[in-house]
C-alpha cells in the first residue's frame, strides 16, 4: 500500500512543480516586456514591495507566524543602505547587501524574543519592537528625522554599470527580485520548508516527532527579515531616499494587505497583491485619502468573499498549485 501511495503522490508533485515553473516563466517574460508599456519607476516600486510581501508570506504563509512589525526590517534596511551609499560611499551592490545584513541582524534579535510567544502575543511583540525602533529613527541624527536620508546616489554597479538610467536600474531590480523569488521557492519546496509547513499545521505533533520547532521558526524569521532587508535596501537605491514612511506601522499593515489580497500561503500571491495595491496607490492618488477607504473595502471583500486571494482563487479554479 505504501508503494502505491508513493506512486500516486509522485505525478501530483511533478504536476505542481510544472505549474510553478510555467507560472515563473510567464512572470519572467511579463517583467522583461513590461517596461516597454509601463513606467519603469512604477514597476520598480511594485517589485520592491512584491519582494517585501513574498518575504512576509514566507513567515505567515508557511510557518503561520503573523508579524505586525515587518516594517522594522524593511525600513531600517532602507536607512542603512541609504546611509552606506551616501555617507560611506558604498557601491550599490554593497549598499543593498548592507540592507540585507541589517534585516538579518534585526530579525535575529527580534525573532529570538518573539518566538517565545505564540498567536496574538507574538504579533504584539513584533509590533512593539517595530514601534520602538520607529521612535528611535525619528530621534536619531543619521536618519534625518522627518526629512529622511535624501539624495542617495545610485552609483555604478561593480564600478562599471551606471544605474542613473531607469531602464538599467530596472534590469537590476528584476534580477534581484527573481533571484530572491527563486530562493523562496527553493526554501518552501525543500525538506526545511516541509518542516515549516508541519509546524504551521500542527506544532505539537512536529515537536513530538523530534523537531526543535523554535530553531526552525527562528531560522524562518531571520530569512524573512533578511529578504525584507533586501527589498528595503533596493527601494532606497531605486528612489534615492529613505524616510520614516518605511518604518511606520502602516507599512507593516500594507504588506499584510498585499499578502491577503494576492493569496496567503501561495507562492505568486504576494506578487499579484503588491502590484494591485501599488497600482491603486499610484493611479488613484487623485482621490487622496479615499484610496485608504478603497483599500479597506477591498480588504473586507477579500476576507468575506475571496478568502484565498486573487492567485489562490485562480489556483483553486484551475486545480493547480501557484
Amino acid at each position: 500500500m505504501a508503494v502505491a501511495s508513493d506512486t500516486i503522490a509522485a505525478p501530483e508533485h511533478s504536476a505542481e512543480g510544472r505549474s510553478e515553473t510555467i507560472a515563473f516563466l510567464i512572470m519572467t517574460a511579463v517583467l522583461i516586456v513590461a517596461p516597454f508599456f509601463i513606467y519603469p519607476l512604477f514597476l520598480m516600486q511594485a517589485l520592491c514591495f512584491a519582494l517585501f510581501a513574498c518575504a512576509f508570506n514566507l513567515l505567515i504563509g508557511y510557518v503561520g507566524l503573523l508579524s505586525f512589525g515587518h516594517a522594522l526590517y524593511f525600513g531600517w534596511a532602507s536607512y542603512l543602505a541609504a546611509h552606506a551609499a551616501k555617507v560611506w560611499g558604498f557601491p550599490p551592490e554593497l549598499a543593498i547587501l548592507t540592507g540585507a545584513a541589517t534585516g538579518a541582524v534585526l530579525g535575529l534579535v527580534a525573532g529570538s524574543l518573539a518566538i517565545r510567544r505564540q498567536g496574538i502575543y507574538f504579533a504584539m511583540i513584533t509590533l512593539a519592537l517595530a514601534q520602538m525602533m520607529f521612535f528611535f529613527a525619528l530621534q536619531a541624527k543619521f536618519t534625518g528625522g522627518e526629512d529622511g536620508i535624501q539624495g542617495v546616489p545610485r552609483g555604478k554597479l561593480f564600478g562599471l554599470i551606471d544605474l542613473a538610467s531607469n531602464n538599467t536600474m530596472y534590469a537590476l531590480v528584476v534580477v534581484i527580485f527573481l533571484a530572491c523569488f527563486l530562493l523562496i521557492l527553493r526554501i518552501i519546496n525543500s525538506p526545511f520548508g516541509e518542516v515549516l509547513k508541519a509546524i504551521r499545521e500542527n506544532e505539537p505533533r512536529a515537536i513530538s516527532l523530534g523537531y526543535k520547532t523554535d530553531r526552525y521558526k527562528l531560522v524562518a524569521f531571520v530569512l524573512s527579515a533578511t529578504l525584507a532587508g533586501v527589498a528595503g535596501g533596493t527601494k532606497a537605491i531605486v528612489f534615492q531616499i529613505a524616510s520614516l514612511t518605511d518604518v511606520h506601522w502602516t507599512m507593516s499593515g500594507e504588506v499584510v494587505l498585499m499578502t491577503l489580497v494576492g493569496g496567503l500561503g501561495t507562492v505568486f500571491g504576494p506578487v499579484a497583491g503588491a502590484f494591485v495595491i501599488i497600482a491603486m496607490q499610484n493611479y488613484l492618488n487623485a482621490l487622496e485619502s479615499w484610496v485608504t477607504v478603497i483599500q479597506g473595502v477591498i480588504f473586507v471583500v477579500c476576507v468575506l468573499l475571496f478568502r484565498r486571494g486573487i492567485v489562490g482563487e485562480i489556483a483553486h479554479l484551475l486545480r493547480i498549485k501557484l
